[in-house]
């Protein structure tokens, strides 16, 4: 069957030939033939030369999504070349799996950060969660799934199964409904158990946040062990972990911590990693609350916490949200910083797309002009090396923090 052509408008090829991989409606110019929702399309200039190849889908506002800018099919060869290199890309994670370590899970492809749009893969043991983002990848996801399998097997890994997390809200701009369940192999356990001799913890693959556990954050759990090192003395400091989730972040410091989080089933599956990570109980809170109005309370009353953690979840979902998420980043910004003891530190981020790196300094510095504190930068932090950002693709990088030293 002949592709599709899409035909781009005049002047509209410039984030083509920059390898950006989104076509929107706004910059198609006219379609020839009658491509499937899915189906691989070619994309051409208005004078009719080769600029990319890709998938489409006429339902979603992301029409075509590049695949490829040199004039190649895109067959199982080619998707199993490209897999193999993402896979290849995360030589650290994969010796230590292959070398039998519980490692701390890790994520295997980043959607079109490794240049394989609507697909996530991550790692957890034995395991791996799926993630289909786009109509195309759905379509193929079965597919899709044995070849990482395969790809990990050629290398020493084996793989018991792939479970399915597809349930997040992108998909309804594709036309997809959310969908869980068993994609290969053998279906995962309840909690699939990680780290290392001195910190242990359990991962829900199935009802967990994200895929299980945000593994985004593993460079970040060393930066804050480093942090919790160097203070005088460890064993009578006080960390604050808010949006505590689980409490990985505390895991493996030697302070006394409270993790703060609105739910109470993470807060359940914490206390089963601290016990389980030999942390007594009278060294670990697990306080369940809304962190805004938990905030408010302890700047009323004065408590103080040597090392503060602010990970909340994402604000801003699109462009319109960016006002009101900036407000919600300044207010427990602002409140944190009230409870850090002098020369203390605060690890604070955003995983809001839409807020730019820049921006987000802007708005802790408001914060801290608020608070009539002084702060230095140690730090700016970013998701580890399993999550890269494309250069050409820069709303990949979704996760940035900063680590301050307050005064």
């Amino acid at each position: 069957m002949t592709e599709s052509m899409i035909t781009i408008a005049g002047g509209r090829e410039k984030s083509i030939h920059r390898q950006h991989p989104w076509i929107f409606s706004g910059a198609i110019d006219r379609i020839e033939g009658d491509p499937a929702p899915g189906a691989i399309v070619t994309v051409v200039s208005k004078s009719g030369s080769f600029l990319a190849r890709g998938y489409w889908n006429a339902k979603s506002q992301i029409q075509v999504r590049l695949l490829t800018w040199h004039d190649e099919p895109i067959d199982a060869p080619w998707w199993r070349r490209i897999i193999a290199r993402a896979v290849d890309a995360r030589k650290h994670d994969l010796e230590a799996h292959r070398g039998g370590e519980r490692h701390e899970g890790y994520r295997l492809i980043n959607a079109e950060n490794d240049y394989l749009p609507g697909l996530l893969v991550d790692c957890y043991g034995g395991w791996l969660v799926l993630q289909a983002l786009t109509l195309h990848i759905d379509q193929h996801k079965k597919a899709l799934a044995q070849m990482v399998v395969d790809t990990l097997s050629e290398r020493g890994i084996t793989i018991r199964g792939v479970y399915e997390r597809s349930d997040v809200d992108v998909r309804r701009k594709e036309g997809l409904r959310e969908q869980v369940g068993l994609l290969w192999g053998d279906a995962p356990p309840e909690l699939i158990e990680l780290g290392g001799d001195r910190v242990r913890h359990f991962v829900d693959v199935r009802r967990g946040h994200k895929t299980g556990a945000y593994l985004d954050q593993k460079r970040n759990h060393q930066s804050l062990a480093n942090v919790m090192g160097g203070l005088d003395d460890e064993d009578n400091a006080a960390l604050l972990n808010l949006f505590s989730y689980t409490g990985r972040f505390g895991l493996g410091t030697r302070a006394r911590v409270v993790n703060v989080d609105a739910s109470r089933d993470a807060l359940e599956l914490g206390e089963k990693n601290y016990t389980a990570s030999g942390v007594p109980e009278d060294r670990a809170d697990f306080i369940q609350a809304d962190v805004f109005e938990f905030l408010r309370d302890q700047a009323e009353a004065r408590a103080t916490y040597d090392v503060a953690i602010l990970d909340p979840p994402k604000f801003a979902h699109n462009k319109q949200q960016i006002d009101r998420a900036a407000r919600g980043y300044k207010d427990i910004n602002l409140n944190t910083l009230r409870l850090i003891r002098p020369g203390g530190y605060l690890m604070t981020f955003s995983c809001s797309g839409a807020i730019s790196r820049d921006l987000f300094q802007k708005i802790v510095f408001g914060a801290l002009e608020d608070s009539r504190r002084q702060a230095q930068i140690v730090a700016h932090l970013s998701a580890g090396d399993d999550h890269p950002v494309a250069l050409t693709f820069p709303e990949g990088e979704y996760l940035k923090g900063l680590l301050l030293r307050v005064y």
